[in-house]
């Protein structure tokens, strides 16, 4: 099928001008199909040919200002069209595939309940298999819509939808849309659990599946407060009110993102729908994930990227405003924190792999929709969001804020380059932006700062400071000065936070300061910047001793963040690591950082960076740590510290015992309760371990026969070492294409498991043919799946290495594929190097 390429968008763009998509949808014609009638009004400004984009399962019909097409000159996805200038209509009917991968209109049948729901994901270039569509973001429209559905169903759109007709026959009307880009326009039917409200005079809606109704509504009041007080908060840094008339958040099953920011009726992983118990940091990334996606009502929404290089524009500023607004708005005041410890070792991973890009690559760099979909990565989320951060440092939020409301009005319901944007800051600011924007958006890699100290000073009572800064970048940021509290060797106290700037180029930078030098220097204190950050010897070992001990949460993520990138780095064994880790982390109170280290550790240092030697050991200090954890935070610790040891001491487990009594008892020791996700994630480490048997993974699916069941007992048949139990589990993920999205990732997710690499290694030679048929008939959506937990990723050796080159010299991948098996190999080569490096 062919993608659309920038050049062919230009030339459409030139040619077009869009004006109204009316748009009536039969979702009553049965499990597989359903039907699409589109009729778009548009003008051709010359005679010409081009073409409008469709997925069907069959094309009834087509008519050119009531001039029937031959159905037959559908070209894979493109149906041809000769213009001559001027005004004209073009009416499309088909019947369309309902969708199993969440691309699409994905079809869900919960098996809780036997109710089946539907919703939209029309990104990129998959609006084409809802509707006939000029399918580029530059070309917008109002869209009129009406949906028949079953007359027990709720109907959702972009607008405020209204029962029509006599009742009993399901007909729906949305209200006319503002002009939207194709891959905002959504839709969600189904017999929905909805709580409704109404803020500021616009209605606001939660809806989920009625299974997990109980659930929403023990949160929606939590939801909602979030909503409200971020609405409010965006509304008082805009002056551009909210742009449309409703605000739906629908909770959706089977999801590939964390969210959509489809205007009026953003979608969400239904994950968000909290069935068990969680930390305070997982309502925290909750309520991001609402404050994200609401920026995008402004940010990509109001004002939309012309081109897909410019994805950035609507994804690293909903992610810095996302945090920004959420830490000012609500009680999660230390979002922040989390940002460091997780999302931006997102962004510093993606950074320095092969296939790292720009934040803002260039045009001519993101030439079609398949290469555009590569760069929804760590790139342009979390790189993207600590740039704007460090510009917000740099310029000061007041410009700042300046002149994005100046890029809102000049552009509001229209489209927008980075261009545009870095001349309406220019506008409000006499620092040179443009620079900065080609230092920070137009270049590569990780910039690395070391603190160098030279004593004495050549004036007497000074201390020398030289910052090493190896990278190209400028940055505005803080050094942290402390020192060890008087008469104890532990605490740390502030002596003082340095704000200096450093100019682009490499090179040393010389600050002389008054007094004794410091305990710890602490490059980046705060976070504002995005660079790696080494320390001195002196600081290191006092981090060694007192990292804990360090008052702000935000340094200490810094300081954990330093550790992390020196072993990924090879320049911190990864068993100082572990040390570091067994004896600070007991005394975090910190939730986010707490589950940043130790899922490093579980999950990179045990499964990946430790010898099979010596992986007994490495489990052997989590399980100890994670004992020590809920030794000094007995009972409820309201913020999850004990559930974060628990998972971690569920996951180490080396010996089936301890487990087999906790599923017995219902509960952890001291508690937590086993709630189905602590029972699910205890029977996962039960089948690996091979201490549980295919009836005991039956009852429990009896017992929870969810959605998040069937994905639980997926995962643990996957994981049972046993021959059958791979063979079949290989079937069902390679053998044919009944496997949704998420139940492909769970069986993926329970096959590869480090204690089974005897069994599973003969299937190293079957998974990259298999990945490339499976990314080839499937789709982008699975190709992730397959080249992300499908990958032999607990196979750390040479021969995995070699095969995976071959496969992307040889095997013919798709993009999404391609990128993601190149990714796996560059963290499989490091992975080779730290665990060729010494332990200790």
């Amino acid at each position: 099928m062919p993608v659309l390429t920038r050049d062919e968008a230009q030339t459409r763009a030139r040619l077009l001008d869009l004006h109204r998509y009316e748009i009536d949808l039969d979702l009553t014609r049965g499990d597989e199909h359903f039907g699409s009638t589109t009729v778009i009004h548009f003008t051709a400004r010359t005679a010409g040919t081009t073409f409008v984009e469709l997925k069907p399962a069959t094309l009834h019909s087509a008519h050119l200002d009531g001039t029937p097409l031959d159905p037959a000159a559908l070209d894979d996805n493109r149906l041809a069209l000769t213009l001559a200038a001027g005004e004209h209509e073009l009416r499309v009917e088909a019947d369309m595939r309902y969708s199993r991968t969440g691309e699409g209109m994905h079809r869900f049948t919960d098996p809780a309940d036997g109710e089946t729901y539907l919703y939209t994901q029309t990104f990129i270039d998959d609006v084409q298999r809802v509707f006939a569509a000029f399918d580029q973001p530059d070309l917008k429209a109002l869209y009129d819509a009406t949906v028949t559905a079953p007359p027990e169903w709720t109907v959702l759109g972009n607008g405020v939808a209204t029962r029509i007709g006599p009742p009993g026959q399901g007909r729906w009307r949305l209200a006319t849309t503002k002009p939207l880009s194709t891959y905002f326009v959504a839709f969600a039917a189904g017999p929905w659990h909805s709580v409704r409200t109404e803020h500021a005079g616009i209605p606001f809606a939660l809806h989920c599946r009625r299974s997990l109704a109980p659930h929403l509504d023990a949160d929606a009041d939590e939801i909602l407060d979030i909503t409200r007080r971020c609405f409010d908060r965006f509304h008082e840094l805009f002056d551009e009110p909210y742009p449309f008339d409703s605000y739906d958040q629908a909770f959706v099953p089977e999801f590939n993102a964390g969210a959509m920011e489809n205007p009026g009726l953003v979608t969400f992983r239904d994950e968000f729908v909290f069935r068990s118990a969680v930390t305070a940091t997982e309502r925290q990334t909750r309520g991001v994930v609402i404050a994200h996606e609401m920026a995008h009502m402004w940010f990509g929404d109001l004002v939309t990227l012309r081109w897909w290089d410019d994805i950035w524009l609507n994804e690293s500023f909903a992610e810095y405003m996302g945090y920004h607004v959420l830490a000012e708005a609500t009680r999660f005041t230390g979002a922040w924190t989390e940002f460091a410890v997780s999302r931006k070792s997102w962004g510093y991973d993606a950074d320095q792999r092969p296939s790292t890009h720009p934040v803002a690559p260039t045009p001519e760099d993101v030439t079609d929709t398949a290469s555009a979909l590569l760069n929804f990565d760590g790139i342009s989320y979390a790189k993207g969001a600590s740039a704007l951060r460090q510009l917000v440092t740099w310029l000061g939020e007041k410009d700042f804020l300046a002149g994005i409301n100046d890029h809102f009005a000049r552009h509001r319901f229209g489209n927008a380059t980075l261009a545009d944007f870095i001349d309406s800051l220019a506008r409000h600011s006499d620092r040179d932006v443009h620079a900065w924007a080609a230092s920070w958006l137009r270049t590569t890699g990780v910039d690395t700062l070391t603190p160098h100290v030279t004593a004495p000073a050549p004036v007497p009572g000074q201390w020398r400071l030289d910052l090493h800064h190896d990278g190209t970048r400028p940055h505005r940021l803080a050094i942290g000065l402390y020192d060890h509290a008087p008469g104890d060797g532990t605490t740390l106290v502030a002596r003082d936070r340095l704000t200096t700037d450093l100019p682009a180029g490499c090179g040393t930078h010389t600050l002389d300061l008054t007094g004794d030098r410091p305990a710890l220097i602490l490059v980046n204190d705060g976070d504002t910047s995005y660079t790696k950050v080494r320390l001195d010897p002196h600081s290191w070992t006092t981090a060694l001793g007192s990292l804990s001990a360090l008052p702000d949460p935000l340094s200490r993520a810094v300081l954990w963040n330093a550790a992390r990138d020196m072993v990924r780095d090879g320049e911190l064994p990864h068993g100082a690591y572990l040390d570091a880790a067994r004896a600070h982390l007991p005394h975090e109170t910190d939730v986010a950082i707490a589950q940043g280290v130790l899922s490093f550790a579980r999950g990179e240092i045990a499964d990946r960076y430790t010898a099979p030697a010596d992986r007994p050991h490495a489990l052997a200090t989590l399980t100890a740590l994670c004992h020590d954890l809920l030794g000094r935070h007995p009972g409820a610790d309201g913020t999850g510290l004990r559930l974060t040891a628990v998972r971690t001491l569920i996951d180490s487990a080396t010996t089936p015992g301890d487990l087999r009594d906790w599923l017995t008892a219902g509960t952890a020791p001291g508690g937590p309760a086993l709630d189905p996700e602590l029972r699910w994630r205890v029977l996962a480490r039960l089948a690996v371990l091979g201490a549980v048997t295919p009836a005991e993974i039956d009852a429990e699916l009896a017992r929870d026969p969810s959605a998040t069941g069937q994905e639980g007992a997926a995962r643990c048949r996957a994981a049972l070492p046993d021959p059958a139990a791979k063979a079949a589990a290989w079937e069902a993920m390679y053998g044919g294409d009944e496997l949704s999205n998420y139940l492909f990732t769970a069986t993926a997710q329970g096959f590869w498991q480090a204690e089974q690499t005897a069994l599973v290694r003969p299937y190293r030679d079957r998974y990259f043919p298999a990945a490339v048929a499976v990314a080839a008939r499937r789709g982008p959506a699975l190709a992730s799946a397959a080249g992300g937990p499908g990958f032999p990723r607990t196979l750390v050796d040479e021969e995995t290495l070699r095969q995976g080159e071959a496969c992307l010299r040889e095997g013919d991948p798709t993009p999404a594929l391609r990128r993601r098996i190149a990714d796996q190999l560059d963290d499989l080569r490091r992975a080779l190097a730290v665990t060729a490096a010494p332990t200790a």
